[in-house]
């Protein structure tokens, strides 16, 4: 039993500089400047371009660790209505949409997902050059590969700044009183087949 013992603490001390010398990595999301780091001991690693939540589906601000990492993950609320060919008759739907006979609702990728704060996280995604996300951080995809392979499971995450005004949104209409504050069909013309 004593050779047990001092065998364990043997290797725990052993061990111990080895684990107290592993880099602290965190992530650091500024709103305001559209742009992602990736920390190592306070030091910049990696900072890319982001594409942030839209007005009604802005990002949380505060101090978030990463719960969960997913390298397939697809949407359950957000994707694309396609005709029986394929073809994407409407590129920005939610599942609760009407869907035309024939047609599917498909729900939309998020590979290399991050999540940081209950449904939200950062994933591989377009950047439409302003923030016109569904409240999640999109990243160019080798840019969410070089994040989701940095990170685990507990990292720390801190979102800061405020989201810009978009000074081009005079195509998006105003929220109606009967929806709900995250639609996101307030901003966005109905499809032909709900009109």
């Amino acid at each position: 039993m004593n050779r047990i013992l001092a065998a364990v603490f043997a290797f725990a001390f052993a061990a111990s500089p080895a684990l107290a010398q592993q880099p602290e990595t965190s992530i650091e999301i500024d709103l305001q400047e559209q742009t992602a780091y990736l920390m190592r001991n306070g030091r910049l690693v990696l900072s890319t371009r982001i594409c942030s939540g839209r007005p009604g589906h802005l990002a949380e601000t505060g101090s978030f660790h990463v719960l969960e990492k997913e390298r397939y993950h697809y949407s359950s609320l957000y994707g694309r209505i396609v005709d029986p060919y394929g073809r994407t008759i409407l590129p920005d739907a939610d599942a609760d949409m009407p869907v035309p006979r024939g047609c599917k609702f498909v729900p939309g990728s998020m590979h290399y997902f991050i999540r940081f704060d209950a449904s939200t996280g950062m994933h591989a995604g377009v950047l439409a050059g302003y923030p016109a996300s569904h409240g999640c951080v999109r990243l160019p995809k080798e840019k969410a590969i070089a994040f989701f392979n940095a990170v685990e499971v507990g990292t720390p995450v801190t979102v800061f700044g405020h989201t810009p005004r978009v000074a081009n949104q005079a195509h998006l209409r105003p929220i109606s009183p009967r929806s709900w504050p995250n639609d996101p069909r307030g901003y966005y013309p109905r499809p032909w087949w709900g009109r």
